[in-house]
C-alpha cells in the first residue's frame, strides 16, 4: 500500500505486541459494547499470537483492511502466519466487518441509509 492510501486510512482499532497495548479510536466510541469486545479480543489475540503490530481500520470508501507490521529486528513475528491468520479472520468475522463497514458508511461517510441497504438485500 502506497503511502498516500496508508494516509487516507483511519484506524478504528490496534494491539502493539512490543508495547502490551491496546488501543481503541474514541471517534468510534457509539459502537456497540459488544463489538468494541470483539474487536479488542481480535487484535490481542492476533498479536499474542504472531506478534508485531496488529490494526483494523476503514479505508477512504468504508470498507475495512487488517494490517500487520512488524520490526525490523523482531525475528519472532511469523510472517507466514500473519497472513494465514488475517484470512481466517477475515473468513470467520466477515458479517462483522461488512456491519463495521456499514456504520461506517451511514455515520461517518453519511450516506443514505436506504441506498445502502438494497446492496445488502
Amino acid at each position: 500500500m502506497n503511502q498516500d492510501a496508508r494516509e487516507e486510512a483511519i484506524v478504528l482499532c490496534g494491539a502493539n505486541a512490543y508495547e502490551k497495548k491496546y488501543y481503541f479510536n474514541e471517534k468510534f466510541a457509539g459502537m456497540p459494547d459488544s463489538v468494541k469486545e470483539e474487536l479488542h479480543i481480535i487484535c490481542v489475540l492476533f498479536t499474542e499470537e504472531i506478534g508485531g503490530v496488529f490494526t483494523i481500520e476503514f479505508e477512504k470508501d468504508g470498507s475495512v483492511n487488517m494490517r500487520t507490521e512488524y520490526a525490523e529486528d523482531d525475528f519472532l513475528y511469523d510472517e507466514i502466519g500473519s497472513g494465514l491468520l488475517v484470512n481466517e479472520v477475515r473468513m470467520k468475522r466477515q458479517e462483522l466487518f461488512e456491519s463495521l463497514s456499514l456504520y461506517y458508511r451511514i455515520f461517518i461517510l453519511h450516506e443514505d441509509v436506504g441506498e445502502l441497504l438494497k446492496d445488502y438485500e
